[in-house]
């Protein structure tokens, strides 16, 4: 009898929508319009497990956060980016989200602080059944459709690897995704580990206040030296329209971009060498090319752009160093390699992943 009414009461309350969109970040608004825009009599809802829009680009606040792919491929096509900035910042692409949704009215269809806990199909009713976390309660919403665009990643955590001794650094130990709010670094020795797109973005940002910013890596990872701003947009605003300029950029980025992908495929040994040539010019004599040389052949793993060479510029300063050795060990002041070197720092950032 309680088993009927608790069950009763649960399927009263479920609530319905034709399409639930899990996240509310670029995909997820991206998505939504889409629907509204082809699919107007669809109802609508998004769910987002945080309290703001923008996903990525609002959770992640480190210095110098910002999108290695430019923004008139990574935007939507549906509205043009008129940022003068291609390779654009956390903030923009924040702002550029939340402005997308207000124009649209795709914020009023979210509704924040709903996490998803699982979601069942059922081929009798043809439905999906969403099990919600609403603060302390949990609701149930039923659907026909499913978008998710929850991301790539567990965005509770950062990976972090279980290095030997981190219990007795005695300075902070930071992981990027769960970057503190207003961490003083000023004058402080900071080892960055990583070699990816954060590490690559968090070393020249950090080196205006730090004493020293140190890239700890394993292995190279390529690194391609790109204009923050691009000039064809600029130039072609003075005589078209908005519209027209935006298609006529991302058709050319998209373009470029296979091209570039393609020629790695078919030609690795000479992409290899015009991208390692690229960056000696940039570094020059003052830092060894075996830091920027990596075992693996052009796109066989994701290469990292650095806007105006901004990384490059702090190396060649003496401001940022990069160190390519495996780590032995935590210890009470720093790192441990397994060359037998030790990097001091007084903080170390964890940029092993997402």
């Amino acid at each position: 009898f309680y088993f009927l009414i608790y069950h009763g009461l649960k399927y009263m309350k479920t609530q319905f929508s034709d399409v639930v969109i899990i996240g509310a970040g670029l995909s997820g608004i991206g998505a939504a319009v889409h629907l509204q825009k082809h699919c107007p009599e669809k109802s609508v809802v998004i769910l987002e497990a945080r309290a703001a829009m923008g996903g990525t680009w609002d959770l992640f606040r480190y210095p110098g956060i910002r999108s290695d792919s430019d923004m008139y491929t990574l935007g939507y096509n549906f509205k043009p980016w008129t940022n003068p900035k291609s390779i654009a910042d956390g903030q923009s692409i924040r702002e550029y989200i939340q402005e997308t949704a207000q124009e649209y009215g795709i914020d009023k269809k979210i509704r924040y602080q709903h996490k998803v806990l699982d979601a069942n199909w059922s081929s009798r009713t043809a439905r999906w059944t969403l099990r919600v976390q609403q603060g302390d309660d949990v609701i149930a919403m039923q659907c026909q459709f499913i978008i998710c665009c929850a991301g790539y990643y567990k965005y509770e955590n950062g990976f972090t690897p279980d290095f030997a001794g981190r219990e007795k650094f005695k300075g902070q130990i930071i992981h990027p995704q769960l970057w503190p709010e207003n961490l003083d670094y000023r004058g402080k020795r900071v080892v960055i580990i990583g070699s990816g797109a954060t590490a690559v973005t968090l070393v020249p940002a950090m080196t205006d206040k730090a004493a020293h910013v140190t890239m700890l890596q394993r292995s190279p990872t390529y690194v391609a030296n790109l204009p923050e701003k691009d000039p064809l947009p600029h130039t072609l605003r003075k005589v078209l329209p908005e519209s027209y300029v935006y298609n006529i950029t991302r058709t050319r980025n998209v373009l470029m971009s296979m091209g570039f992908y393609n020629l790695t495929q078919a030609y690795p040994q000479a992409m290899k060498g015009f991208l390692l040539n690229q960056v000696k010019k940039q570094v020059g004599e003052s830092v060894d090319m075996k830091h920027f040389t990596p075992r693996y052949n052009p796109w066989d793993e994701r290469l990292c752009a650095v806007p105006d060479g901004d990384l490059f510029k702090r190396l060649r300063e003496g401001k940022a160093s990069v160190v390519t050795d495996h780590i032995e060990r935590f210890t009470e002041t720093g790192i441990r390699l397994t060359s037998g070197k030790e990097l001091q720092a007084d903080i170390i950032i964890t940029a092993t992943g997402l």
